[in-house]
C-alpha cells in the first residue's frame, strides 16, 4: 500500500469517528466505585455566564462580562485561569451534594472524595498524569478569584471569592498519587446548591473533547432545555457568552465546524445548533436522533407527562436514555414499555441511588 492510500485510509477512518471521547472505563468500575448514582449537575449560574476559560494552555487575561444589571469579572491566579475541563470537579461535587439533599442526607461546603472516583466519573485518565492533571485543577479553581453581583439563592451582593476555598491532599500513595482530597466550596458555589439552582445535565458532557462543544452544550441547557421553540441569539453575544476570546471570523468558523460535525455524527448532546448569517439557532433534538432505541420500543408522548410527575426536577429525557441503556445493558424486554419507564422514574424520583 502507498503512502498516498494509507492518507486516504486514514482520513476516512477519521472522517466516520465520533468526535466524542471514549468512555475511559469500564461498566464494572462505574458499580464498584458507586459513582454514577447521582445525576449529573451543574450551577445555573456558571451556565449563564462565562466563568471558565476555553483555552487549554494557562489563560492569564482578566474577563469581566456584563449581562444587564449583573456582571462578573473574573481574576486569574498565578496558574491562570480555572478552565472548562476544570470545571469537571465542581460538577461532580455538586452532584454528589444534590443526591445527598433528594435522599434527605445532611449536606456541608466540605467534602471528603476518593480521587480516583472523581476521575472515572468524570471520564478522566486515572494514570499519574490523571493524578497530576488533577491537582493543577485544584490550584486553578482555588487561585481564580471572581468579583460580582450576581445572584445565586436569591441574594445579591458583592462578592468577591475562589470557586473553592480550599483543596488539600489528606492521603498520597508512595507514588505520588492522592487516594483522598478534601474540598471546601465557596459559598457562592454552596448557596446555589442549598437553592437547587442547578440543571441535570447529559452524561455524554464528559466526552466532550473541545471546549466550546461543552460551553455551547451548557448554554444550549441553560436557554432551551426541552422548549420546542429553541434559542436564537446572534453571534457576537454567543462568542462573548461563551467566552471566547477569538476573532469573530473564528469563531464563526469553529462554530461551524462544530455544527458541520454534528451533522455527520449526531454526537452533541441533546441539542442542535444552526447558523444563518450573524444569528444562531439552537433547538432540542428529537429524542429519535440522541437516544439508542431498541426496535419496536416507542413511548407515548403522554407518557413523558407522567414521568415528570414522579421524578420532579429530574431531566426526563436524561432519565429516558440511562433507562434504555439499562434494559439494553441488562437485556430486558418490556412488554408494556411505558409502565415500565414509568416505574423507573418512581424509583428515581423516590430513590436517587436507584440504578
Amino acid at each position: 500500500m502507498s503512502d498516498d492510500t494509507k492518507d486516504m485510509a486514514a482520513e476516512g477512518k477519521a472522517h466516520h469517528r465520533s468526535p466524542l471521547l471514549p468512555v475511559r472505563h469500564s461498566q464494572a468500575d462505574f458499580f464498584v466505585c458507586d459513582v454514577f448514582d447521582a445525576a449529573l449537575k451543574g450551577d445555573t449560574a456558571s451556565m449563564e455566564h462565562p466563568i471558565f476559560s476555553l483555552s487549554k494552555k494557562p489563560d492569564m487575561k482578566v474577563r469581566r462580562y456584563e449581562n444587564g444589571d449583573s456582571w462578573a469579572e473574573i481574576r486569574p491566579g498565578s496558574k491562570g485561569l480555572a478552565t472548562v475541563f476544570d470545571r469537571d470537579i465542581l460538577i461532580y461535587c455538586i452532584s454528589q451534594l444534590m443526591a445527598a439533599l433528594n435522599s434527605g442526607r445532611p449536606v456541608s461546603r466540605t467534602l471528603r472524595l476518593r480521587a480516583h472516583d472523581l476521575l472515572i466519573a468524570t471520564n478522566r485518565d486515572t494514570s499519574g498524569r490523571g493524578y497530576l492533571q488533577l491537582r493543577e485543577a485544584f490550584e486553578r479553581l482555588q487561585g481564580t478569584q471572581i468579583a460580582t453581583n450576581i445572584i445565586t439563592g436569591g441574594k445579591e451582593t458583592f462578592d468577591v471569592f475562589s470557586l473553592i476555598d480550599r483543596a488539600r491532599i489528606v492521603r498520597e500513595t508512595r507514588d505520588g498519587r492522592m487516594q483522598e482530597a478534601e474540598i471546601v466550596l465557596s459559598d457562592w458555589v454552596f448557596q446555589a446548591v442549598e437553592a437547587q439552582e442547578v440543571l441535570t445535565l447529559d452524561r455524554r458532557y464528559f466526552q466532550l473533547a473541545k471546549p466550546l462543544e461543552r460551553r455551547l452544550y451548557e448554554l444550549a441547557r441553560k436557554h432551551v432545555g426541552q422548549q420546542s421553540n429553541g434559542w436564537k441569539i446572534g453571534l457576537e453575544k454567543l462568542r462573548n457568552k461563551c467566552g471566547s476570546q477569538s476573532t469573530l471570523k473564528e469563531f464563526r468558523r469553529m462554530l461551524q465546524a462544530v455544527i458541520d460535525a454534528d451533522r455527520q455524527h449526531d454526537y452533541m448532546p441533546g441539542y442542535v445548533f444552526a447558523l444563518d448569517g450573524d444569528m444562531v439557532e439552537c433547538r432540542a433534538k428529537q429524542t429519535t436522533r440522541v437516544l439508542p432505541f431498541r426496535p419496536g420500543i416507542q413511548l407515548q408522548p403522554e407518557t413523558y407527562d407522567q414521568a415528570r410527575d414522579l421524578a420532579p426536577g429530574w431531566d426526563i429525557h436524561a432519565l429516558e436514555s440511562e433507562w434504555r441503556n439499562w434494559i439494553n445493558n441488562k437485556a430486558i424486554f418490556p412488554r408494556a414499555a411505558d409502565a415500565h419507564f414509568l416505574a423507573f422514574c418512581k424509583r428515581r424520583g423516590r430513590y436517587p441511588g436507584f440504578r
